[in-house]
């Protein structure tokens, strides 16, 4: 994928629409292309994460693995498609974190993947930047917490 199709997958994002066209490319430097199959996890719940992705095609389960003793099970958290943002968030603060949930391609899926810490670096150069991501940050936290807690319901 060239640079302008990244930065057109950016700009379009549920997460980075809007973001001055400057802030895109400069994230759009930073981004990488991962493709995954159909039935392949692009992270499992318990793994290490530095990396945020936004999907640029595919459809993702966001699935929360549950054992409660003799009952075992995952549950999904949300279906998240084109345009979609998810991973690890707390690599924005320079702390390591180990993944809540894993992250099931259902189709043929290619995401743009972010590392955590270089975006950091880049929203303490630019601390407008970095306000509005953490803002949005927020927001996106509240919706998938509901999901969560949604999903938790079905069990």
């Amino acid at each position: 994928m060239e640079t302008e199709e990244i930065q057109q997958a950016l700009s379009t994002s549920e997460f980075f629409k809007g973001f001055d066209s400057a802030n895109i490319k400069a994230i759009a430097g930073i981004c990488t292309i991962r493709a995954c199959a159909g039935g392949e996890f692009l992270f499992r719940q318990g793994d290490f994460g530095e990396h945020l992705y936004v999907i640029i095609d595919g459809q993702i389960h966001l699935e929360r693995s549950m054992d409660f003793g003799q009952r075992k099970g995952s549950v999904v958290i949300e279906s998240l498609g084109k345009g979609r943002i998810l991973g690890c968030w707390s690599t924005l603060l320079n702390a390591p974190h180990v993944l809540m949930s894993s992250a099931n391609c259902q189709r043929p899926t290619r995401v743009l993947a972010v590392r955590g810490s270089q975006l950091h670096q880049m929203m303490i150069q630019n601390t407008d930047l970095g306000f509005n991501i953490l803002e949005r940050l927020c927001f996106l936290l509240r919706d998938r917490i509901q999901a969560a807690y949604g999903a938790m319901e079905k069990i």
